[in-house]
């Protein structure tokens, strides 16, 4: 295999200005963001919808990357396109090929810094819980959700997204951009430590399960018939108990959670899941443990 190289991906939302942000200034400065030695190929995912501030121009890049919508050789959708461009040049078989993505983003939710895995591959688990380890990082875990699929980084064989919030889109903050750099300079040099046989696993992963959506109340029409309750807004990763407040509408009929099991919500009120009818996702928190086959599949994929 050749050197190993980690595809560092920003703007896959034309409205994520953040880390775009910040791979200019790192362009102009390449000191600014300490790789460890690890090469990087540093990638804006959606330039026309960045350039537009938009999220995209037909379709969601991220997700984009569904193998039915890949098989085709042209898509009349520009973001399927890119996404088979990608591929094509960053893929493991690419022209540059990359062994790792690290999918930079940020949310309006509050969800601080944090982790985003998809399904249950060993290096995924074993590089999330190797950057949880030194940050403290909580890791949503998406899978099972048949509306949400393809995402960027499940097209690599080993990746995640770095997630940083809230910051409203097209808006620059200074502490967003400082989280991103810190939590990818860590992802980095974790990577590194493997690559050198340094790496200290540690002994579990605890993730957010997810395990489905909320849509908001909607009246005949589609539209949002009640906002989500002020005791609920910005409270990302923080247990709902039965009879919790979740909704409340104008006439302040207030939308309680009547589930039993205290769930855990996360990307509350993020504003491009309106048109995914997604007010909120549910997670349950679990502690998995790093198994010494998951650690040598990372291994096996750096060295």
């Amino acid at each position: 295999m050749s050197e190993t190289q980690v595809l560092v991906v920003a703007g896959t939302h034309g409205n994520e200005i953040n880390a775009p942000w910040l791979f200019n200034q790192w362009h102009a400065h390449p000191s600014l963001i300490n790789t460890y030695g690890i090469r990087t190929a540093a990638v804006i995912g959606n330039p026309e919808a960045l350039k537009a501030g938009l999220r995209y121009l037909d379709c969601d890049l991220n997700r984009s990357f569904r193998s039915d919508l890949l098989a085709f050789d042209q898509s009349k959708a520009k973001e399927v396109n890119r996404a088979k461009e990608l591929l094509s040049i960053y893929g493991s078989s690419g022209s540059n090929a990359c062994q790792i993505s690290i999918d930079l983003h940020s949310t309006t939710a509050t969800m601080g810094t944090s982790l985003v895995i998809y399904g249950r591959r060993s290096t995924d688990l074993a590089l999330a819980a190797l950057v949880q380890s030194r940050l403290g990082l909580p890791v949503y875990l998406h899978e099972g959700d048949k509306e949400q699929k393809g995402f960027l980084v499940e097209s690599w064989p080993c990746g995640f997204v770095i997630e940083i919030g809230p910051v409203s889109q097209n808006v620059l903050l200074a502490k967003t951009i400082n989280q991103t750099r810190i939590a990818l300079e860590v992802s980095l040099e974790e990577i590194a430590k493997v690559k050198s046989g340094q790496a200290k696993f540690p002994d579990q992963l605890v993730v957010h399960r997810h395990l489905g959506s909320i849509d908001f109340p909607r009246n005949t029409n589609g539209e949002p018939s009640a906002c989500i309750h002020p005791n609920r807004q910005g409270k990302d990763w923080e247990p709902l108990e039965k009879g919790s407040p979740l909704f409340i509408c104008s006439d302040g009929h207030v939308v309680r959670f009547l589930g039993d099991d205290p769930l855990v919500p996360v990307f509350i009120n993020e504003a491009s899941y309106l048109e995914k009818n997604i007010g909120m996702s549910l997670t349950r928190r679990e502690a998995w443990p790093i198994s010494r086959s998951c650690q040598e599949d990372l291994i096996d994929l750096v060295v």
